[in-house]
């Protein structure tokens, strides 16, 4: 049943009501997390959104979109979710219309609030509905700030907590009882969970059960031969779309009932008349429809889809414990992979450390479950927390704290890859249509476990080999304080070529230099690494900015890679306060000065490294008074998808402007915190900041990379 709201849900209920919209929702988005959590829901049941109680930043969906791009994303019906969002239209085949608007105070995002409409809702926002939901989400935010502030935030509970829509009370059905009981029809009366909060003798009679049985009662627990997907699949349609729907079943062994279904924001009535059975319906079991999308085969789909997001052991970590779990109605799960002969915990969520600790290192020939589906291929699925303890006594610890537990074998190309592990909070007897998408849903898990084992494995060389090519730390130049940052990209399966150095060339000049060699891929790398090296070699000779980049061009061209680079170098002598500087197809640098502000440094850019042997190269001279920041990076810092580039790097102007006395590591802090704030980015970040001091002030600090 739903439940009043608590005072922070208030916003989003208002707005339900100023636009009558039936369905609302809010994400929260606990600070330096990538995942938005399913929080409040209003008007709809929460087992419909099972599969998206937890949704990840990454994901093509409304919701992390109107995070990513801090904008109401509006959503007009079906034909539009299929067109921008598929997989939602996959697990949502229904006509309605959506708008989600970010929940952000003072550029921090809290989350998102949502609202649904039926299908007859117009094609456009209307200005009122767009204010009334701004709005609502401007209250939220403010209001989770201040609960932020106070040391009090609020967190996620679990499970969404499903709130009462104002006037979505009882229907008044204790009044009209003795009209009804006089209707030769039945009547009944279903909360926007789908329990029964009335029912009229002449449907109790209909349906073959008591009244008091029936009343309180989740539809398809009281009623099993309902428990059909096309039948719940009606009533969701029917629940999702606003629109009045009908069915026709059989109530074993031979009583055919027609069913009607009228929803509104208050619930579902329903009216029940005997039909009369159609021909070719005969027989003892109900005969439903063409199978709908909720079926076994559905959510076969619908887990494959999410399954192709995952790309490293992590994120597949992520995707069972959010999406997948939830959906079969779990509490909690493990991943357990097979290394040399022993099983290991890959990730887990809602288990106990105990019960982790009793499977990580478990040997192949052990008797426990987790072991032993390995051997057999087949899943051991137990329903109860008795049936678990016969079967392996050394769970016996934890078992009292579960319903039910399901042991998945993991196996891809015939070899065993690893174990899944499924608890339940209550005993769970598992369907058949449950044990066939369990057992399916072994082999789709095994194959993307064993795609994001190799991913990893392939990562972990890759980032060896770029870190290595990477200056371990900064030198140690008295007169200038540097830091330095390198953030991988959050897209794509390779290393790219961002690079950085600083040189020290004699007692008072030193070189520095950024670039990003064209690719992503281990190819890129490399060749980053002998980029780096030529550019060190040509300016530890002494030759000036342009005719490093000169050199260096033709050592690419010569080497005849296939790739280009862009690259920016400069050499400061700290003596003179000046630097000459000379740049490759490179984003400009930008210089603070001590008054605060920053200017780009527009110098006469060259051609790319590596496309014509003869390209020329010019330098300009630049001030570098004592408290001036010179911040160098590459592109991944300040190209994302939808932001124009002038615009990014006046906002890392301004941050710089802002942010410019504090101590460099800070400072790169900030401008590193700021980039991870646009969740797609393409390529990856390399920053280099320089800031000149006195002769006796800080030396350089060690960069993080």
């Amino acid at each position: 049943m739903g439940t009043e709201a608590t005072g922070w849900e208030a916003p989003l209920l208002r707005a339900m009501v100023e636009t009558d919209a039936y369905a609302g929702m809010i994400y929260l988005l606990p600070p330096e997390e990538q995942v938005l959590y399913l929080a409040v829901l209003a008007g709809v049941p929460k087992d419909v959104l099972a599969p998206w109680y937890r949704v990840g930043l990454a994901t093509p969906s409304p919701s992390p979109e109107a995070v990513r791009r801090r904008k109401l994303i509006w959503i007009s019906g079906q034909d539009d979710m299929v067109r921008r969002y598929p997989r939602i239209a996959l697990d949502y085949p229904y006509a309605f219309a959506m708008a989600v608007a970010p929940v952000v105070a003072h550029g921090t995002c809290y989350g998102t609030m949502s609202l649904g409409w039926a299908a007859s809702h117009p094609e456009e926002l209307s200005g009122a509905e767009r204010d009334s939901l701004t709005t609502a989400a401007e209250r939220l935010a403010m209001t989770l700030e201040q609960a932020a502030i106070e040391g009090r935030p609020v967190r996620y509970e679990g499970e969404p907590r499903v709130v009462s829509v104002p006037g979505a009370s009882a229907n008044g059905a204790a009044s009209l009882t003795g009209l009804i009981t006089r209707l030769p029809e039945g009547l009944c009366a279903l909360d926007p969970q789908g329990r029964i909060t009335f029912v009229s003798s002449t449907a109790a009679e209909l349906l073959g059960e008591p009244t008091e049985k029936l009343h309180g009662a989740l539809v398809w627990s009281a009623l099993p031969w309902l428990r059909q997907p096309f039948y719940e699949d009606s009533y969701w349609a029917a629940l999702l779309v606003r629109q009045p729907t009908s069915f026709t079943v059989l109530r074993p062994p031979d009583l055919w009932l027609s069913f009607e279904l009228y929803p509104d924001v208050t619930g579902t009535s329903v009216r029940i008349t005997p039909a009369t059975a159609e021909p070719g319906r005969t027989g003892t079991a109900a005969v439903p429809p063409a199978a709908p999308p909720v079926t076994a085969l559905y959510h076969l789909m619908h887990l494959a889809g999410v399954l192709t997001e995952a790309v490293g052991v992590d994120d597949l970590v992520e995707l069972l414990a959010g999406q997948i779990t939830p959906a079969f109605g779990g509490r909690a799960m493990a991943l357990l992979t097979v290394e040399a002969g022993r099983l290991r915990a890959a990730g887990h969520r809602g288990c106990p450390a105990e019960v982790i600790d009793l499977f990580d290192g478990l040997p192949l020939t052990s008797a426990s479950p987790a072991a032993r589906v390995l051997a057999t291929g087949v899943p051991v699925l137990f329903p109860t927390s008795e049936q678990l303890r016969q079967a392996f006594p050394e769970a016996a610890g934890w078992t009292d704290r579960m319903g039910a537990c399901a042991f998945l074998p993991l196996t891809a190309s015939g070899r065993p890859v690893g174990t899944c592990v499924l608890t339940f909070a209550e005993p769970h007897p598992f369907t058949t249509d449950e044990r066939a998408v369990l057992t399916s849903l072994g082999g789709l898990l095994a194959q993307a476990l064993d795609r994001a084992g190799l991913y990893d494995s392939k990562h972990r060389l890759a980032r060896g080999l770029q870190s290595g090519l990477l200056p371990r730390k900064l030198p140690a130049i008295p007169g200038l304080e540097a830091a330095a940052r390198y953030i991988p990209a959050t897209q794509g399966m390779d290393v790219g070529g961002d690079f950085y150095d600083l040189i020290r060339l004699d007692e008072a000049v030193v070189g520095a230099v950024i670039g990003d060699v064209q690719g992503h891929n281990v190819t890129a790398a490399a060749l980053m690494g002998q980029v780096r090296t030529a550019i060190r070699a040509y300016a530890t000779a002494g030759a000036a900015p342009a005719e490093v980049l000169a050199r260096t061009n033709r050592l690419l061209t010569d080497l005849d890679a296939g790739l280009f680079a862009s690259c920016l170098y400069l050499s400061l002598d700290l003596g003179r306060r000046r630097a000459g500087l000379s740049t490759a197809g490179h984003p400009p640098a930008l210089l603070r000065g001590p008054d605060g502000q920053v200017r780009t440094l527009e110098a006469a850019g060259g051609m790319l490294l590596g496309i014509d042997r003869e390209a020329e190269y010019r330098m300009v001279s630049v001030p570098m008074p004592v408290g001036c920041v010179l911040a160098l990076y590459t592109d991944g810092l300040v190209e994302y998808l939808d932001v124009d580039l002038e615009e990014a790097i006046f906002d890392l102007a301004g941050l710089l402007s802002r942010g410019g006395d504090r101590p460099l590591e800070s400072l790169a802090d900030d401008v590193v915190r700021h980039a991870k704030r646009r969740q797609h980015r393409g390529d990856d970040i390399a920053l280099l900041l320089l800031r000149t001091a006195t002769r006796s002030g800080a030396a350089t600090r060690a960069a993080g990379c």
